[in-house]
């Protein structure tokens, strides 16, 4: 059932619930509507409603590896897009289901140590040497996994506890990868991990690694886009705002929960293979504390409720770090970007996308005033 069919019978049984003098609680579903794979309507209709803004956006994207540098190319066009989707599914999370999870770089993880142990790597006594056709969708379905556990464990919870949780799952992984030889290769990580060649084309190379990336960014940004529109992303907005109005009404919070902690788990494995790929290895310092604590100040820079600003702060995060230690010393560059996390948490709560939507709003109505002072000019 499409999300405007759902709205439209919930609203027409309220209806005949106040015609009839008495009311009536909206029926809760038989059963948990999981998301909705996208249709080919569904992609019609969202290309649809692509604005010329966004279709410029997106014609610059297609056309930027061809002007820029091999170098911008793949260390900033194509980190910005792997990063900005593990930030996407926190973004999901924050967003649209109220629950902020310090986990993200967790499930990545265990993406890219997943593929590295049942593929190839330079451990030659510790990877399995799967194909990539069946390695890549075995290390997405265990992070998956991993993700809805760590969903089952903190869904109960709300706010600082819900943190405090996905904190302590990041922090136990990371010294479980940094602890263990025999399976993850210690500190020292698992190194040599390289795309599959197809089609006589080195993936690792800038712009067909930047194409990949960003075909992966755009399907999943699609899906965001697509399953907030659905009867399960609206009930698990609904979820966000009210839980026990949800609840009252016959929806299962829990399982909706999970549920949004098994999407999120997608999107973070597929950005984990690609952010294997892109470093070439795995270690514990991929999983870090400092880079659990990054994902979340991607997602903050460019505003959790818009899925488009995780790549926005994606951009802004990763031109930071690269340039940075042109401006400041290296061992402090990482002072300019909390300073510039600092000052956009201070005057725009909703990240730079709410801060240029502060902007357009005075600005429009200046330049209404101008428009209408012209027309009254002879």
């Amino acid at each position: 059932m499409a999300a405007a069919q759902w709205r439209k019978a919930m609203n027409s049984a309220a209806a005949a619930s106040a015609a009839r003098g008495r009311p009536v609680l909206a029926p809760a579903p038989a059963s948990l509507p999981m998301p909705e794979a996208p249709t080919a309507d569904a992609w019609k209709t969202a290309w649809r409603r692509l604005d010329p803004g966004q279709l410029l956006v997106l014609v610059a994207l297609l056309v930027f590896p061809f002007v820029a540098s091999p170098f911008v190319t793949f260390q900033v066009g194509a980190q910005s897009l792997v990063l900005g989707m593990i930030a996407l599914s926190l973004s999901f999370l924050a967003g649209y289901g109220g629950m902020i999870s310090l986990a993200q770089m967790t499930v990545a993880g265990v993406a890219g140590y997943s593929l590295a142990v049942l593929g190839n790597s330079s451990s030659a006594e510790i990877s399995l040497g799967w194909p990539w056709w069946l390695a890549v969708p075995v290390a997405i379905f265990i992070a998956v996994l991993a993700s809805t556990l760590i969903g089952w464990l903190s869904v109960r919870t709300e706010g600082i506890y819900t943190i405090m949780i996905t904190l302590a799952i990041g922090v136990a992984f990371y010294y479980l990868v940094l602890q263990n030889y025999s399976v993850f290769n210690g500190f020292q990580g698992l190194r040599e991990l390289h795309p599959p060649k197809l089609l006589g084309l080195d993936w690792r190379s800038s712009i067909p690694f930047y194409g990949l990336s960003l075909a992966c960014a755009l399907a999943a940004y699609g899906l965001v886009c697509h399953v907030v529109r659905t009867p399960f992303g609206i009930a698990l907005q609904g979820i966000r705002d009210n839980p026990r109005r949800m609840s009252a009404l016959g929806y299962s919070v829990v399982s909706h929960r999970v549920a949004a902690y098994a999407l999120s788990g997608l999107i973070a494995a597929v950005g984990g293979v690609l952010l294997a790929w892109y470093n070439a290895l795995i270690s514990p310092g991929s999983v870090g504390t400092s880079w659990l604590i990054n994902i979340l100040v991607i997602a903050v820079l460019g505003g959790v409720r818009h899925p488009v600003g995780a790549f926005l702060g994606a951009l802004v995060f990763v031109l930071l770090q690269t340039f940075a230690i042109d401006l400041i010393d290296r061992e402090r560059f990482n002072l300019v970007i909390g300073g510039v996390f600092l000052a956009i948490v201070l005057f725009s709560p909703d990240g730079l996308l709410g801060l240029w939507a502060r902007l357009a709003a005075r600005l429009r109505p200046a330049r209404a005033m101008r428009t209408s002072n012209q027309r009254r000019q002879p």
